[in-house]
């Protein structure tokens, strides 16, 4: 008798399947778009090129089609000589509702990034038609430095269809007369969006499932933590786990919670107030499930303080035993960064305009948000005064204090099979 497959077989099987679909899609988008190429020359200069239409006439069809709006007939850019692309993209996430337009709140920062395209003109038919990916969907408050995207830009090399759309084939040493794409979408793009480098990438490559690790950084104040306790509980995170217990489950979408985390670390930054150093915490895996990082950090806070033992996290990721994930608070959005996504291959370049350009303009945006925490630090320094063995005190002794309910003490959240039922009564 035939043994059915694993999860992990299951999961590279499909992976191998999207890849091969991927590039059949970009095949059929070259053939669309040569097709497409031959019926604008035809309408533009006439059957077998006679009866072209005089200068005058293309200035004013073009000029007509300049003043669509709103944004611009991406259908005629098709016949356009393209390349597909990677983008490394930051993104000060306080403002934006997540990162994917999917969300239905705006402003998204996938919304701002193809408003620059269609501004520059670089998108060249629509969304769907750009093959576009993205590697990850960050939560709305959450910032990168590292988010990765791809899909086909205009080009203004004059490509083979081997570059156009129907291989994996790419022209590394051609970079050359390109369009510096770094450089033009900066000019655009709000101030707490840049691009940060630019590759040529293959046509079967997808920022999501060519992506090899993730890593997520997470800052906080150290105030009266214990590291050492932090530290012991987080080097149980490494490994592979069911992370069920660690994360927002989304049964309707996910049945697989294992996950692999290769590196786990705790060290200080450079940077002090009122006595107080800031820390980080970097986590590295293959993949993480939604709000992971969140709800691994808010554990790992519980421990800190002394409110949780370190063999809490052992407890957690023993899903046979805790069947179903006590109710905890998530930690704050805020602090948390998606640092980077690593990739075979994949090279992230800059001219030398467009980093000088970027380095000047991280700089300002840097001296804004010292000026304003200045700003507010006079406001401290101006507040009615306390007592003289309280000045400037870290604020938690300010807080009031609330009892903590032992985690395994807590109510908890349905099961992964108690949703599956539920989502198999509905339907």
């Amino acid at each position: 008798m035939a043994t059915q497959p694993s999860d992990a077989e299951l999961i590279v099987s499909l992976q191998a399947r999207v890849k091969e679909l991927e590039i059949e899609n970009a095949k059929l988008l070259a053939q669309l778009a040569d097709c497409h190429s031959h019926e604008v020359d035809k309408k533009l200069h006439g059957p077998e090129g006679k009866g072209r239409e005089s200068k005058e006439g293309n200035m004013k069809f073009e000029k007509k089609i300049e003043e669509k709006k709103p944004g611009y007939d991406t259908s005629f850019m098709s016949h356009r000589s393209k390349r597909y692309v990677a983008l490394k993209v930051m993104y000060f996430g306080k403002r934006f509702y997540g990162f994917a337009s999917e969300a239905q709140m705006q402003p998204t920062v996938e919304f701002e990034l193809f408003k620059a395209f269609e501004k520059t003109r670089l998108l060249v038919g629509d969304k769907k038609e750009s093959q576009y990916s993205r590697c990850g969907r960050t939560d709305k408050g959450v910032s990168s430095v590292g988010q990765v995207i791809a899909l086909f830009l205009r080009s203004n090399l004059k490509l083979s269809a081997i570059n156009n759309g129907s291989s994996g084939e790419v022209l590394d040493e051609k970079h050359e007369g390109e369009i510096d794409y770094v450089r033009v979408l900066n000019r655009v793009l709000p101030h707490d969006i840049r691009i940060l480098g630019w590759c040529p990438a293959p046509v079967d490559f997808h920022a999501r499932f060519s992506c090899l690790s993730r890593e997520y950084k997470y800052f906080f104040w150290k105030e009266k933590l214990n590291i050492p306790a932090m530290e012991s509980a987080g080097n149980k995170l490494i490994g592979t786990h069911d992370f069920r217990n660690f994360c927002k489950m989304d049964a309707a979408n996910v049945h697989n919670y294992r996950r692999h985390i290769t590196l786990f670390e705790i060290s200080p930054t450079d940077v002090r107030y009122n006595g107080n150093q800031l820390w980080v915490i970097k986590i590295k895996g293959s993949a993480f499930l939604w709000h992971q990082v969140r709800c691994m950090v808010a554990v790992l806070f519980m421990v800190g303080k002394g409110l949780e033992s370190p063999n809490v996290i052992d407890m957690l990721l023993d899903t046979t035993r805790i069947v179903r994930k006590p109710q905890y608070i998530m930690a704050s959005e805020v602090p948390l960064v998606l640092q980077c996504c690593e990739f075979d291959d994949i090279k992230f370049m800059c001219s030398t305009d467009a980093g000088d350009a970027l380095r000047l303009h991280l700089v300002n945006e840097c001296q804004i948000f010292q000026l304003q925490a200045t700003i507010f630090h006079e406001a401290l320094l101006n507040c009615v005064p306390l007592s003289n063995d309280q000045s400037l005190l870290p604020f938690q002794g300010t807080k009031k204090k609330v009892s903590h309910v032992p985690l395994m003490s807590r109510p908890t959240e349905p099961s992964y099979e108690e949703r599956r039922a539920k989502l198999n009564t509905i339907a």
